[in-house]
C-alpha cells in the first residue's frame, strides 16, 4: 500500500479548472519531485493533498485512508505536515515560537525537545537565532525555520513547496543536503520545485505537471535524461 495515493484528482478555482484528473502516489521512504512550469498546479497539489483546498472530484488516501474534505489540523494528526510555498513563518514570533507551533498537536514534551535538537543540528544557523524575532531572518534563515517547523510536528510525509525559491545558489545547495538527511532519517518527502535540476538530483521518482495533467512521470534519473524534459525544464538542448 502507497503512503500517499492521489486518484483523479480534480480541482476548480470558480470557473478555472486547475487541476483535470491527476493521478500520483508516494511510496514510504521515497522523495518524489513534482516539476512544471508557472500556472501547472503544483502548489494547488499540495495544498489539496494538505486539506488546504477542497478537491471537486477525485480521492487523496494516506495509508490507505481518505483524508480528501478533511480539516488540515486533522491530516497533520494523520502524520502529513506541509511546509508551504512564501514560507508562512510568523514574522512577529521568536526562531523558537515558530517552531513550538510545529510541534502543537503533540503532548510528548520528551521527544519535542528531541526533536528540536535534531532541527537545530539540521539548521545550526537556528541555534544562533531561536531567540531573534522570524521576521528579522534572511530568506535562507526563513525557509529553515519553515522546514524544522514541519518536521517538529514529526511526519510520516513531509509536503516541500518550493524550498529554493528566491534563495542563493549556495544556500539552496545547503537546503538540498538537508532535504537529504531528513529523507535518510526515514521521512518521506512529496517535493514541488521549480529548479528541476536540482530536484530529480535529489528525488527517486518525478512527475511532471502541464497545466493540471500529469504529462509523464517516472524515475528522476530517466526524467533527467529525456530530451524533453532536459529542453522544457532544464535549460538543456
Amino acid at each position: 500500500m502507497s503512503l500517499l495515493r492521489v486518484a483523479g484528482l480534480h480541482v476548480h478555482y470558480g470557473a478555472i479548472h486547475a487541476l483535470k484528473g491527476v493521478d500520483l502516489h508516494v511510496e514510504a521512504g521515497e522523495i518524489v519531485t513534482l516539476i512544471g512550469g508557472n500556472g501547472a498546479g503544483k502548489t494547488t497539489t499540495l495544498r489539496t493533498i494538505s486539506g488546504l483546498l477542497k478537491p471537486t472530484a477525485g480521492q487523496i488516501l494516506l495509508d490507505g485512508a481518505p483524508i480528501h474534505g478533511l480539516p488540515p489540523h486533522v491530516i497533520v494528526r494523520r502524520g502529513l505536515a506541509h511546509s508551504p510555498e512564501g514560507r508562512g513563518i510568523f514574522a512577529n514570533l521568536t526562531v523558537d515560537e515558530n517552531l513550538e507551533l510545529g510541534a502543537y498537536i503533540r503532548t510528548d514534551k520528551a521527544e519535542i525537545e528531541q526533536d528540536r535538537a535534531w532541527v537545530f543540528q539540521l539548521f545550526p544557523r537556528l541555534m544562533e537565532r531561536r531567540a531573534q524575532i522570524a521576521g528579522t531572518l534572511s530568506g535562507g534563515e526563513q525557509q529553515m525555520v519553515a522546514m524544522g517547523r514541519a518536521l517538529l510536528a514529526r511526519p510520516r510525509l513531509l509536503l516541500l513547496d518550493e524550498p529554493s525559491l528566491g534563495l542563493a545558489p549556495q544556500v539552496v545547495q545547503t537546503i538540498f543536503e538537508i532535504i537529504r538527511k531528513i529523507n535518510s532519517r526515514g521521512t518521506t518527502i512529496l517535493l514541488v520545485e521549480q529548479n528541476a535540476h536540482m530536484a530529480l538530483g535529489v528525488a527517486h521518482r518525478a512527475y511532471v505537471l502541464e497545466v493540471g495533467t500529469i504529462g509523464a512521470h517516472g524515475p528522476a534519473a530517466e526524467l533527467a535524461a529525456s530530451d524533453a524534459v532536459r529542453k522544457a525544464y532544464l535549460g538543456i538542448g
